[in-house]
């Protein structure tokens, strides 16, 4: 059985965000999910992501994580 790890991306409004960047959208490991994002954070918020959630087979590991700068 394998597994799906997947992001949900939130705007400031909590509504969701979808088109590019956030077309990737399954992943088979939770490092192949970690590392996309480390990559692709900054356009995620430049493209209005405010804050990500990650899931494993639809069930909430970690989130929501904000990608908004600490003050």
């Amino acid at each position: 059985m394998s597994e799906a790890w997947t992001w949900s991306f939130e705007g400031a409004d909590g509504g969701q965000v979808s088109g590019e960047p956030t077309s990737r959208s399954e992943f088979p490991t939770q490092s192949d999910a970690e590392n996309w994002f480390g990559e692709t954070w900054r356009e995620l918020a430049d493209a209005g992501v405010a804050q990500v959630s990650l899931y494993r087979d639809g069930v909430l590991v970690y989130g929501p994580m904000s990608l908004e700068p600490a003050p």
